[in-house]
């Protein structure tokens, strides 16, 4: 497993920058929910509940996609 450091400024949620990236990297099939949730120091069962926050559905469609299949 690599390491990144980043430096942030003080004011920035940590927790929300990993969640962030971690979102991206699941939704982008890089990162499998547990490797994501391990990433943000979360259970798997948090990240599955919190990661539609960050406009990632767990289902494999987007949100643009769910509104277009429950709106017909």
């Amino acid at each position: 497993m690599k390491t990144l450091t980043i430096q942030l400024p003080d004011n920035v949620d940590e927790k929300d920058v990993k969640m962030q990236l971690a979102a991206h990297l699941y939704d982008k099939g890089i990162m499998s929910s547990g490797q994501a949730a391990n990433l943000v120091g979360i259970s798997k069962r948090e990240f599955i509940e919190s990661v539609g926050q960050y406009g990632v559905s767990i289902f494999g469609e987007s949100i643009d996609d769910l509104e277009k299949i429950i709106n017909g």
